[in-house]
């Protein structure tokens, strides 16, 4: 199972690392070639199958033709036994009571005998007409009339004899009954094809036993006659078993013994042909019984040749698909060459880019998925390109920003030092607020120069909330407050620098009015609360609110693009005279550019009532310098 997998690892590394040119050509070929190879394997099965069926029918004709051809020598073979008996002067001759004389015997031997063989034997076919008579006062007259005496130690007249039937088909040996010194039957001799019928008168006398006989080579024409050059040959086999055939070779690769196994095996089957192999060659048994012999006509044909032509058409099949499929792979891959090429040309652009070139033009044109993906790439080297100066002009400015932080640092040093020594000169003149201002203001310039990071905590925010009202609080005399309601786990909250101080910054600069200041003040109330998933923070001023046509156009200055705030800005420059957005929307802008587009503030307000701005966050506390979910 290892290997298995180690074979299989190593020959999807070796199919990985191809060349798509090679991967479409071998796809191109296996997707035509297997079908083809399936679909023509499936055509020629039944080529096959359609061509056996074919000559099992041609061969079936030729056979049937064969058997009728058999059966009208058999006819012939019964009227010969007709024509013998129906004869009235032969008839008197054999059953004549008393020894006849010479002079009786010559006269029906030159008459009527003479022209009796010579109506008998008008057939060539026709070997011997014999009757053998069972009266010994009758003279044998050769070569028609004999004494049944010559028989009797025949197989056949036994057989003959014994059964109920009036007459005998075999097939027998040639006689050599007529020869003295020979014996009664000859086995080495000729076989012929024999009827022997008993002859008997009205009365059921036995009067003799006529035997028609004819030459098996010439019944069986086909079977003794059989051209070297067929590829079938005809056999008989009788109830023996026993396979009659010429002495010529059978057929190619096969011999007398498998002839005869392989006939018996479909003579004792159910059916009446059979495909069967030898010597690597196949061969088709067909079977026609004749009834009246007693034996079975069986044609055996090689499908050598048929399945050699089969082949052989199979074979150019294949060749000319082969060659075709050559022919269209070198065709394809010309034409993938010419499609391919401009992915060359794309995939050497990349390497060059690789290196470092990100200047490298890319040739490659069109309206085609590589030329889209071309014009994607230039595009992107652009946006590269931007994105590299863009940072090459951002170190540029962090180094100037370096610079001015160290100057800024200097200079701080110099303001606090100088802020600390008004603080204790106006402690030695007793000018306590104004040392509280002092320290509200160096606290103020702390937090705004001291900016290690973008976010700080809730706590930190809120303070320097606190420090900006002292200080704005010296210009209102004291008309400015600020509650603030947030639990303590939420101090440790983190949020933009500077985020709430300008929210706060505009509701002095838009909410005060003169009957709110003879009164109780501007009332600032900071709130900070959280669900499930978001941190929020209220900031809600009881000044004097905006008009609601005044408020959709805040709220929408705040989710306005860059380019439709800047057009506006121009077109109302020197004629806006409420609420501008600015400050809002740099707030809001920071919050989303931070934490994303799901967060960000909006603006509530009621004329004459209140204005809120509530902050969206998400739920997160600062941790030793990192952020973990509340």
């Amino acid at each position: 199972m290892a290997s298995i997998r180690s074979s299989a690892g190593k020959l999807k590394r070796w199919f990985a690392d191809l060349s798509i040119h090679m991967k479409l050509i071998g796809a191109y070929i296996v997707i035509i070639l297997v079908p083809v190879i399936v679909i023509s394997n499936y055509l020629f099965a039944d080529f096959y199958q359609d061509t056996v069926d074919d000559i099992i029918e041609e061969n079936r004709y030729q056979i049937h033709n064969e058997k009728q051809a058999i059966m009208s020598k058999l006819k012939v073979m019964e009227k010969s036994f007709y024509m013998l008996i129906s004869d009235r002067s032969l008839g008197e001759y054999v059953t004549a009571e008393t020894e006849p004389g010479v002079n009786e015997i010559k006269q029906f031997q030159d008459y009527s005998l003479n022209y009796l063989q010579s109506v008998l034997f008008n057939n060539p076919n026709i070997a011997s007409v014999r009757f053998f008579v069972n009266n010994p006062r009758v003279s044998e007259l050769w070569p028609i009339i004999y004494q049944e005496e010559r028989i009797k130690a025949s197989p056949f007249y036994t057989k003959l004899m014994n059964q109920k039937d009036n007459a005998l088909w075999e097939i027998q040996p040639e006689d050599t009954i007529f020869e003295d010194t020979g014996p009664l039957v000859d086995e080495q001799s000729s076989p012929m094809v024999s009827l022997a019928v008993r002859s008997n008168l009205a009365n059921k006398q036995h009067i003799g036993i006529v035997k028609v006989e004819m030459r098996i080579e010439d019944l069986f024409d086909k079977a003794y006659n059989n051209s070297r050059e067929r590829d079938s040959r005809f056999f008989i086999l009788d109830q023996q078993d026993k396979l009659y055939m010429s002495s010529m070779d059978p057929l190619p690769g096969l011999n007398e013994a498998q002839i005869l196994e392989t006939a018996v095996k479909v003579k004792q089957g159910s059916g009446s042909s059979l495909l069967f192999s030898a010597g690597g060659e196949d061969f088709l048994y067909l079977l026609e019984p004749i009834d009246r012999l007693h034996v079975d006509l069986v044609n055996v044909i090689s499908l050598h040749s048929t399945y050699s032509k089969i082949d052989s058409t199979r074979n150019r099949v294949i060749l000319i698909i082969v060659l075709l499929l050559v022919l269209l792979a070198v065709i394809t891959y010309w034409i993938q060459s010419i499609v391919l090429k401009k992915l060359h040309v794309l995939r050497d652009s990349m390497q060059k880019v690789r290196k470092g070139d990100f200047q490298v033009e890319i040739d490659v044109q069109g309206g085609d998925e590589i030329g889209e993906l071309a014009r994607h790439f230039r595009e992107m080297l652009g946006t590269i390109n931007g994105l590299i100066a863009e940072a090459v002009q951002r170190s540029a400015a962090t180094k100037e920003a370096e610079l001015q932080a160290l100057r800024n640092q200097i200079d701080a040093h110099f303001l606090y030092n100088t802020l600390e020594n008004l603080k204790m000169l106006a402690e030695v003149e007793g000018q306590y607020t104004v040392s509280d201002a002092l320290t509200s203001l160096g606290s103020i310039m702390r937090y705004n120069l001291r900016w290690t990071g973008d976010t700080v905590q809730l706590a930190d925010e809120l303070k320097h909330i606190q420090h900006y009202i002292s200080i704005m609080n010296i210009r209102y005399d004291e008309k400015l407050k600020v509650e603030i309601h947030a639990e303590d786990r939420f101090h440790a909250h983190e949020l933009l620098k500077m985020s709430l101080q300008p929210i706060v910054e505009n509701a002095l600069k838009h909410g005060m009015y003169s009957a709110l200041m003879r009164g109780d003040g501007l009332i600032i109330n900071v709130h900070a609360y959280a669900d499930d998933q978001f941190f929020y923070i209220e900031v809600t001023d009881n000044g004097i609110g905006i008009p609601a046509d005044g408020l959709r156009q805040l709220n929408h200055k705040l989710i306005m693009s860059d380019e439709e705030f800047n057009q506006l800005m121009q077109e109302t420059a020197g004629f806006s005279t409420g609420h501008n957005g600015i400050g809002l929307r740099n707030v809001n802008q920071r919050i989303r550019l931070h934490y994303g587009e799901d967060y960000g503030i909006c603006v509530e307000s009621r004329q004459r009532s209140y204005t809120k701005v509530r902050v969206k966050l998400p739920l997160l506390t600062s941790v030793r310098g990192g952020m973990q979910s509340l």
